[in-house]
């Protein structure tokens, strides 16, 4: 399976349609001395590019709209725009989400907005208040209302929040690869909180996405490295069912969750994807013309350079009970 790209390296594609097309924004690798280490300093992204296409056939062109948003355009962040998402607000605008790091060292979550899914987009000049760590996944439900869901563990300092959901609870003694371990640790989970209706803002405080393993009913335990949350969140819903999923991280694998609501609880559905030949898995799931897509990424183009990355899309199928099937990258 080629890369949708491959005039440069993108990854944690986040795909949407708007307008009739599908538009991805994905984060950009580039070259980069840094050493690989669990910190995640090796991704050090600087821009953000955006890409669309009026078809997922293998030959159809996917046109690069350029550069929309750099690190000097916004004031509060020092350095690596990780992985973005967006969405269409109510009033017709388009809004990017993007994590970075502050000038602390911290990351936030910061929102630009534009008149075109293509951009470009002004950012605000300060993150959105209460936020805190990446992977920012948005979600317009079907009432209107719209969620976002964000957090990922080790590098993008979820774990430096044991203390609660609020910003201003970062413990700096979490930072690096920890996280709560034991026999009675539950897995942390990623964050959500519904926006404000003009999608600058958290209307509320962000509340943990919990997992349940299916055979118990209980929480997902940290040391369960296959199924628990690791980064990567992202929601989309398929008739009356919310799907969760998200990549499990050091195991590489994607995987879903299945609730009624966009809170959850949500129950572990299976994997998505098996992993793939690089450090890191991220994706998105929408539909397009009838049919689901997953786009993700691999390092296949980079030979297997774990910071330079490009994004593919496969088709997905859903059972009868509307489990995800697992899917094959290899099959034609």
């Amino acid at each position: 399976m080629a890369p949708l790209i491959t005039h440069l390296y993108t990854a944690d594609p986040s795909a949407h349609v708007f307008e009739g097309r599908v538009y991805i924004y994905p984060s950009h690798d580039r070259e980069t001395d840094i050493q690989f280490n669990d910190n995640g300093d090796q991704y050090d992204m600087a821009d953000y590019h955006v890409f669309s296409t009026d078809s997922l056939d293998p030959a159809a062109p996917v046109i690069d709209h350029g550069v929309v948003l750099r690190t000097e355009d916004i004031p509060w962040v020092s350095k690596q725009l990780w992985a973005p998402d967006a969405a269409q607000g109510r009033d017709g605008k388009y809004y990017l989400y993007f994590p970075a790091r502050d000038k602390a060292g911290v990351f936030r979550i910061g929102v630009a907005v534009g008149d075109r899914p293509e951009g470009p987009f002004t950012p605000d000049p300060e993150p959105i208040k209460g936020s805190y760590s990446i992977d920012p996944a948005s979600f317009v439900d079907t009432d209107g209302a719209a969620y976002l869901y964000f957090g990922g563990l080790w590098g993008g300092q979820l774990q430096c929040y044991q203390g609660g959901n609020t910003a201003d609870v970062f413990d700096d003694s979490w930072q690096g690869p920890k996280e709560p371990t034991g026999a009675e640790a539950k897995a942390m989970g990623a964050r959500v909180a519904k926006l404000t209706d003009d999608m600058h803002q958290f209307a509320e405080e962000p509340r943990e996405v919990v997992i349940l393993a299916p055979e118990t009913g209980e929480p997902i335990a940290a040391d369960d490295h296959d199924r628990r949350f690791f980064e990567a969140a992202w929601m989309h819903k398929r008739a009356d069912k919310y799907y969760f999923s998200y990549s499990t991280g050091d195991t590489h694998y994607l995987c879903y969750a299945t609730g009624d609501t966009p809170y959850g609880p949500f129950t572990y559905g299976g994997r998505i994807l098996e992993p793939v030949l690089g450090w890191t898995t991220h994706h998105s799931i929408v539909e397009f013309q009838g049919r689901w897509w997953l786009f993700h990424h691999d390092c296949e183009l980079s030979k297997g350079v774990n910071h330079l990355r490009s994004v593919k899309v496969k088709e997905i199928f859903y059972d009868d009970e509307g489990k995800i099937l697992p899917v094959d990258v290899n099959a034609s």
